[in-house]
């Protein structure tokens, strides 16, 4: 009867640990590291913030999760600051900071203004190429 001790001690010894998934990178906004996210075909968020919006601090902690969640560890999040990069968000038809901008490569799938809710701001970020 040594035999199912034995094999308690082979299944103990081989344990296999799984490490968690790794989030999305988050990164600051930048042109450069934008197009090579889009020629990667990367999902992208766009997030215009500004550090006085009580509308963008909302968002931020509902984005800190969705960058958690599994099926977004190939996203990247550039965060584009509304009172110092006034020129890139111009170029991109912003009007105002809280407005979020969601890609697929080169293309943008949506964009929202002002909205904390978290099934649409999920939405959002999973739009897919129309």
């Amino acid at each position: 009867m040594r035999f199912p001790m034995m094999y308690a001690a082979i299944a103990a010894s081989t344990m296999v640990v799984v490490a968690p998934a790794q989030a999305a990178e988050v990164r600051p906004f930048d042109t450069r590291a934008f197009a090579l996210a889009q020629k990667q075909g990367r999902p992208i968020l766009i997030d215009i913030y500004a550090d006085w919006c009580p509308t963008c601090k909302a968002q931020a902690p509902v984005i800190e999760r969705i960058v958690k969640s599994p099926w977004a560890t190939k996203m990247v999040v550039f965060r584009l600051n509304f009172d110092t990069q006034k020129s890139d968000w111009q170029k991109l038809g912003v009007r105002r900071q809280s407005t979020l901008i969601a890609y697929r490569g080169l293309r943008e799938t949506g964009r929202s203004v002002g909205d904390t809710d978290p099934a649409r701001i999920e939405k959002l970020i999973r739009s897919p190429v129309a």
